[in-house]
């Protein structure tokens, strides 16, 4: 049974065709004749009462289930968030704020460096303020500082506030005692962005699907993956008894990374959030069990794809085969019994490749030899299978003739 939504017009028109047949009689064509303007009036209810009943019916399931806050019999509520609350997941991941150390000219020393002073970085506008009062006592002092606003109207939260040591922010109004710009050299807080609805979705879901166990492999993946910006944990038995090694993989904003690469301060938060939950009690890992926590890796792939050739715009082509190869290699990982959901990515097979390789070249009516794929720059593989804590990398394709 499938159930369709009909338009204002289908339902006017069926409104009008079962008058015309309970009256033996046919209606006025007048667009303002009662029975017409009843039936157009009728199916508007009906069209209402059909969206509204359909929008609940999606909001029984996390997969389809909105985010956005919905008003209904005076209350409001986010569908998605009340599952997330009911499954004991909590709300998304709110953003993080930037926190900087900075270095401070000192032209006239004595006085303070005030808590609240403000500072601009003018490539993006966001705005940072001291948070601690600093002596000016030397000939350069450091000074913390922590985003707090933006041109958007916002807290300053999210990647936006990342700054990479040595750049330069100035204060937003002139300083007696001291020097217009400021250097960073020291990131003491990586901000990341507010949680996606889709990675929260899927957080959700995991949670359906993973429930927690006491210290099970899997209960530490939905610990750690409550870290901001970390958006896969892979928990694995430590070589060692009593041991458990994780790899974080995060968001390229969060991390700066472009292979989801986590900085220290994120292993710092997956470790934390493994051993503490949110209200700071130890109720997480068990007692006995020593964690170490580690950043993925990523192996990159060499592919050769010989003798291709296509009659028309074979620069598409190719463009499209680097597509379609890229996305297959990052969508693989290693496999963990227990945790990792079907089907199995672990494995990278020279048949897999030719077989994409081969879909695309024959829509497009063109033809090929051979592909060949290494782990760089020689030794063609046949199977290839990610390790612990590993992951696939974006390609390098070459096209030789």
């Amino acid at each position: 049974m499938s159930l369709t939504l009909q338009t204002t017009a289908e339902i006017n028109t069926l409104i009008i065709s079962q008058l015309e047949a309970s009256l033996n009689q046919t209606l006025s064509l007048l667009p303002k004749a009662f029975n017409r303007v009843l039936a157009k009036t009728l199916a508007a209810v009906f069209v209402l009462l059909y969206r509204y009943v359909g929008f609940v019916f999606l909001q029984q399931f996390v997969r389809t289930a909105t985010i956005d806050d919905v008003e209904i019999a005076g209350r409001t509520i986010s569908p998605l968030k009340e599952w997330g609350r009911f499954i004991g997941v909590g709300d998304p991941t709110p953003a993080t704020q930037a926190g900087l150390t900075v270095q401070v000219v000192v032209e006239v020393q004595g006085g303070t460096l005030d808590a609240g002073t403000p500072l601009v970085f003018g490539g993006t506008g966001v705005t940072y303020l001291t948070t601690v009062a600093v002596p000016l006592d030397a000939s350069a002092v450091e000074a913390p500082i922590q985003a707090a606003g933006d041109q958007t109207g916002g807290n300053g939260a999210g990647a936006i506030g990342n700054l990479d040591v040595g750049a330069v922010i100035g204060f937003a109004n002139p300083l007696a005692n001291v020097a217009r710009d400021t250097v960073v050299t020291a990131v003491t807080t990586t901000a990341a962005n507010a949680e996606g609805t889709e990675v929260y979705r899927q957080r959700v879901l995991d949670r359906f699907q993973k429930r927690i166990q006491g210290g099970a492999l899997g209960d530490y993946e939905i610990w750690g993956e409550e870290a901001p910006g970390i958006i896969n944990i892979y928990p694995y038995t430590g070589v060692v008894a009593g041991e458990v090694d994780v790899f974080a993989e995060a968001t390229v904003e969060s991390s700066g990374s472009a292979d989801g690469i986590p900085t220290q301060a994120q292993l710092d938060s997956v470790e934390q959030l493994i051993l503490f939950d949110t209200d700071g009690k130890a109720f997480r890992k068990p007692a006995n069990a020593f964690v170490n926590v580690a950043a993925i890796t990523r192996t990159g792939f060499d592919i050769d794809v010989v003798g291709l050739s296509v009659p028309t715009n074979l620069a598409q082509l190719q463009a499209d085969i680097t597509a379609e190869l890229a996305s297959f290699l990052l969508e693989r990982e290693d496999f963990i019994p227990g945790v990792t959901l079907l089907p199995n990515k672990e494995a990278i097979t020279k048949n897999a490749l030719i077989g994409l390789v081969e879909d695309l070249v024959s829509a497009a009516g063109g033809a090929f030899r051979s592909v060949n794929f290494s782990t760089g720059g020689g030794g063609n593989l046949g199977v290839y299978t990610l390790g612990i804590g590993e992951k696939a990398k974006a390609l390098t394709v070459v096209y030789s003739p």
